[in-house]
């Protein structure tokens, strides 16, 4: 066993945009994306084990299982570094499941980082994305920790550092499953690729909204609402929907009147503002490994 008990961030991430352009002979979707990262998360502390067991103890009780991607992070990576070391992991969850923020997925990725400094692995950054990948496409985004352009099926990143912006989000009562969207007969999947320049002129949707909305009633409501006060759009697969502000108090203020809203408050809805990072501090964490 080597290191001491560390604790390490879990951001969460939001698809600026997101097109659907094919869909492989495997079942996974082709897509282009921009996965802007976020200065607000869930935090892991992880305390390394000399007996090779992994023990998880989650904030929300219905999380602490076997499915938990922390745990099958974990077990990936023990396996496949043959590893004796185990952990004591504790998850503070904030980032709401089935959301679009990419929870399951950041809490996987600062898993395999954290534990492959405690375990003195050094492995890179690159080389623990692909122990992660086959957990969730956008796993990668959340070891490599920059906020990036993406193709493939998430997974070709490249980094991009995008402008200051504030972000108002707020997430329905209704959790939305990545699968049933993408298994959608209706889902477009035929968008044509875009080079960065359209997404920065405007030229950029989210190919789930339309359908997602049609779907699930609450996020048609809460992208009306939030159109209010300034273009809303939906992350990933919802439910999570989101607007960009120049300052935090703009958006603070959009926050409080959300506090007042009845409607909102009818339909369950939730929110936060954050920041947008181009680095998470899990990059930091990163930079004492090598990088290839």
């Amino acid at each position: 066993m080597t290191g001491t008990t560390l604790t390490i961030p879990a951001p969460a991430k939001l698809n600026l945009f997101l097109h659907i352009t094919g869909r492989r002979a495997d079942g996974y979707h082709t897509l282009q994306s921009v996965f802007q990262l976020l200065d607000y998360g869930d935090e892991l502390t992880i305390s390394p084990r000399n007996d090779g067991q992994l023990r998880l103890q989650c904030s929300e009780a219905t999380l602490n299982d076997d499915n938990n991607l922390v745990l099958k992070a974990a077990r990936a990576l023990q396996k496949l570094t043959n590893a004796d070391c185990g952990a004591d992991i504790t998850l503070h969850k904030r980032i709401p499941a089935g959301a679009g923020l990419g929870g399951g997925s950041s809490d996987a990725a600062s898993t395999l980082v954290g534990l492959n400094k405690l375990w003195n692995l050094q492995l890179s950054r690159s080389e623990l994305a692909r122990i992660g990948l086959p957990l969730g496409a956008d796993v990668p985004v959340f070891v490599m920790g920059q906020s990036a352009w993406a193709e493939g099926i998430g997974e070709q990143l490249t980094p991009v550092e995008l402008p200051d912006k504030h972000y108002l989000v707020l997430t329905p009562a209704c959790h939305i499953t990545t699968a049933a969207i993408f298994s959608h007969q209706e889902l477009t999947r035929d968008t044509s690729p875009i080079k960065m320049h359209a997404f920065l002129t405007g030229q950029s949707r989210n190919d789930c909204e339309p359908l997602v909305r049609q779907l699930f009633p609450p996020v048609d409501a809460a992208l009306r609402w939030l159109s209010g006060y300034a273009p809303a759009r939906m992350t990933g697969t919802g439910a999570s929907v989101f607007a960009a502000f120049d300052d935090q108090s703009a958006a603070r203020e959009a926050l409080r009147a959300l506090h007042e809203s009845a409607e909102m408050a009818r339909i369950g809805v939730r929110g936060f503002v954050a920041k947008g990072v181009n680095r998470s501090e899990v990059y930091d964490l990163m930079m004492t490994a090598k990088d290839t």
